[in-house]
């Protein structure tokens, strides 16, 4: 719960030094967007947001995604499908397997792979600031469904 009133009061303190009013709906989209986790589009945030919330327009919901991008809070990220998603910034560094037929994001980190980098990294003199690992094939879920779709063909 810490975290997430620490969130708050970085995200309030942004809206003041712009001048923008801190609005229950924008507190709401922070709380929503933290308790989602993952990867999430401005769509699927906005689809959660009017459960609760049916009056929440769209780009509402999007301007506050893109203000948390600006105070830190979150982190913008895009993958081969072209959609902009928001990842919570826990600090954290990650890499992806993204599924190319449903668009599942799964996180991973693995310590042998960043050493791996590093000394490929090191080896030509290079030094690295930041990087992004994606691997792009189809995850669980798609590999059995098309397994059954071709069982049933069969």
């Amino acid at each position: 719960m810490a975290c997430m009133n620490d969130s708050f009061e970085r995200f309030v303190n942004l809206l003041k030094r712009r001048g923008l009013k801190h609005t229950s709906q924008r507190r709401e989209i922070l709380r929503q967007f933290l308790e989602m986790g993952g990867h999430v589009s401005a769509e699927e945030l906005y689809s959660r947001m009017r459960q609760t919330n049916p009056g929440i327009g769209f780009s509402t919901v999007y301007r506050t995604l893109n203000l948390l991008a600006d105070c830190g809070l979150a982190r913008r990220v895009h993958f081969e499908d072209g959609r902009t998603r928001f990842d919570a910034n826990t600090g954290a560094h990650h890499d992806h397997l993204v599924c190319e037929r449903c668009g599942k994001t799964i996180e991973f980190s693995v310590p042998e792979v960043e050493r791996l980098q590093e000394a490929v990294a090191a080896s030509h003199g290079f030094e690295v600031r930041h990087h992004r690992l994606e691997l792009y094939g189809l995850c669980a879920d798609c590999r059995r469904a098309l397994s059954s779709s071709s069982e049933a063909d069969a």
